[in-house]
């Protein structure tokens, strides 16, 4: 009779680990209800047949003899679940496994050792009766059917790893969180230390340290958020860069050959002295404004990975000799002077023109800008193995230690807004890494304050470190806002003025005065 009663309760109760302490007392619980409702199903109607009619006092009894049954057993099922929850500790002195590891209700979070199935055989951890307050029953397979669904084949997988012969393992799953209040997260994320315990009481056990890690996750979650939308702001601000430079151009050059045709006079007298100064003066912002123009599409190009290289062998000498020529006279006219010294080994280079002149323009640029007169700066090529290094130095303000970290940065100048000196955009450094990371090259530079600096870019003579257009990625480089917001200005006395360092161009490099009164130098 009571192993056909444990038959049919098997048939609606959760199923359980077998020999399991709480299973076995639910099935005597079960077994007592219905020893009790055989008793009471013939007593029963026969006592209400003195009050009422027997047609009506059998169906009466049979009812009340069947919903009591019922109550008994659901509540001592109840009864019997709710003694474990409150009291973990229980089963731990039950089972052989438990009894030789009492130590482990020392650790953080909940502890709880499996079979080789995955079932729960017992319960440890300091933390155990927080986290079972929550929890449904994690016995057998409850604590399984408690993980997400995507998550159950990683803990099986564990397992069956630790089964193998790993010793270890740590997965982060889900588990439900039920009775969940509107508003609050419907699963906590829990991260589990896995360890197989070998061969415990001739069965295969692994010991599982739980611990909730959803601020964790939260926190995850909300960085990548973050991140993705950062992506986005720079995407869009390379996209802005794109378009604005690209729209300028073509009012830019008309503004410079309007003027070009007005400063020559073509279709008659300008008046007076002033008026040519005036269309002198306009047409060299609008030349100093295309030129910017272009460096911002160059930028945008290089961030979005669309410059194009195009490699071809020319001589070294000849683009030394063009950079000479265009700067000479701003040198000059600045009372530097300007040398070069290509070495005898030096021939030709397999590498994009433009990019390698336009790298040497902006360098030299900066070095006669923050060179003061009398000074000289030099520019040097010799050939180091496979690779050509060309070499430009100054004997200019030279740069503080502590900035030359922040140089390349676009939009940032190294002096603040009350000790700048240098007029620039801050993005000719930032144009020349770009370049020479195209190239596949490397870009160092060596400074101090009152002494000069030494920038020396050095890419392969065969072109093999060039990126392709269609193997270019988007440019890592430090956010930065673009059209940038106007800062608040708060002013220092002069005790405390200290120029901020950071990095500039052909037309950008800033220089500002240092603890010791020496200028500091960017690009």
């Amino acid at each position: 009779m009571a192993s056909r009663v444990d038959d049919a309760a098997r048939l609606w109760l959760p199923r359980q680990v077998a020999g399991e302490p709480e299973a076995s007392r639910e099935f005597a619980v079960i077994r007592a209800v219905a020893a009790t409702a055989l008793v009471a199903f013939p007593t029963v109607p026969l006592a209400l047949s003195v009050a009422l009619p027997v047609s009506l006092a059998l169906p009466v009894g049979a009812a009340l003899v069947g919903a009591g049954a019922l109550i008994a057993a659901v509540g001592g099922i109840a009864y019997q679940r709710n003694r474990k929850l409150v009291h973990p500790g229980a089963q731990i002195r039950e089972t052989p496994v438990d009894n030789s590891a009492r130590q482990y209700d020392c650790f953080a979070g909940l502890v709880t050792i499996h079979d080789i199935r995955g079932s729960v055989t017992a319960i440890h951890g300091r933390d155990a009766e927080s986290y079972l307050a929550w929890m449904r029953n994690p016995g057998g397979r409850g604590f399984i059917e408690q993980i997400h669904v995507s998550d159950r084949i990683l803990f099986l997988q564990a397992i069956d790893a630790l089964r193998q012969g790993d010793r270890q393992a740590t997965i982060d799953i889900r588990l439900e969180h039920p009775n969940v209040f509107a508003g609050g997260e419907q699963f906590v994320h829990m991260r589990c230390e896995m360890t197989a315990l070998g061969e415990a009481g001739g069965e295969f056990a692994i010991l599982v340290q739980s611990r909730d890690v959803s601020e964790e996750a939260r926190l995850r979650a909300e960085a990548i958020y973050k991140t993705r939308l950062a992506e986005s702001a720079n995407d869009a601000k390379t996209r802005f860069l794109a378009a604005v430079s690209h729209e300028l151009r073509t009012p830019l050059n008309a503004i410079l050959g309007f003027s070009d045709i007005l400063s020559g006079e073509y279709f008659g007298k300008l008046e007076n002295d002033r008026q040519r100064e005036y269309v002198s003066l306009i047409n060299q912002s609008g030349a100093h404004l295309l030129s910017v123009v272009n460096t911002m599409l160059d930028m945008s190009k290089i961030e979005a990975g669309r410059y194009e290289l195009i490699p071809e062998p020319f001589r070294v000498a000849d683009v030394v000799n063009a950079c000479e020529a265009m700067l000479g006279l701003q040198a000059r006219e600045k009372g530097v002077q300007l040398t070069s010294r290509i070495m005898r080994n030096v021939a030709e280079v397999n590498a994009d023109q433009r990019a390698i002149q336009q790298i040497l323009i902006n360098l030299v640029g900066n070095a006669i800008k923050f060179t003061d007169r009398g000074g000289i700066v030099t520019i040097d090529a010799e050939v180091a193995g496979s690779n050509l290094n060309l070499i430009v130095s100054d004997t200019g303000i030279g740069i503080a230690e502590n900035k030359l970290s922040t140089l390349g940065q676009p939009f940032v100048q190294i002096q603040n807004d009350y000790t700048r000196k240098y007029e620039g955009t801050g993005l000719g450094l930032s144009l020349v890494k770009g370049l020479v990371a195209l190239h596949g090259g490397q870009f160092d530079i060596r400074s101090r304050p009152g002494e000069g600096t030494v920038i020396t870019v050095t890419i392969a003579l065969d072109g093999s470190g060039i990126v392709g257009i269609d193997e270019q990625e988007p440019v890592e480089q430090t956010m930065v806002e673009f059209p940038p917001r106007l800062k608040e200005r708060t002013r220092k006395t002069t005790s405390e003025a200290h120029p901020e360092t950071s990095p500039g161009d052909a037309d950008g490099m800033n220089g500002g005065a240092g603890h010791d009164g020496s200028q500091a130098k960017t690009a």
